[in-house]
């Protein structure tokens, strides 16, 4: 059973930078897409980022495209999630979930872990 651990959230200033990790456990990152989703209140849920199995190849969403990167470390099987420029509108529960392929509905996810941006 693939289980994903979010770290790293927290309270920040608009213009300031957060990174999140994603420890992944019961599989590796060769076997499994890691894909980054977040989800603010009233909102729908969206996905922000996915990285690609074995090639690591990288989607990111439109509109943090430019200030978000996700990378990750095989070695210790984690995946990052790199917030540059951080909004008030980017304030949301972040989570990470695996699949074999990115998708919207994917099979595993972590608890989440909560990003505020606030003055």
């Amino acid at each position: 059973q693939l289980k994903l651990v979010e770290s790293g959230g927290g309270s920040v200033q608009p213009g300031e930078s957060l990174t999140l990790s994603c420890a992944v456990s019961g599989g590796t990152l060769d076997e499994y897409a890691i894909s980054w989703f977040r989800k603010a209140p009233g909102l729908d849920r969206e996905e922000v980022t996915c990285m690609s199995r074995v090639t690591g190849s990288t989607y990111v969403a439109e509109f943090v495209r430019g200030r978000f990167t996700t990378s990750r470390d095989t070695a210790k099987n984690m995946v990052y999630l790199h917030m540059n420029n951080l909004k008030p509108e980017d304030s949301a529960v972040y989570y990470c979930a695996g699949d074999f392929f990115c998708s919207s509905s994917m099979g595993h996810w972590g608890a989440g872990i909560l990003v505020t941006v606030s003055s």
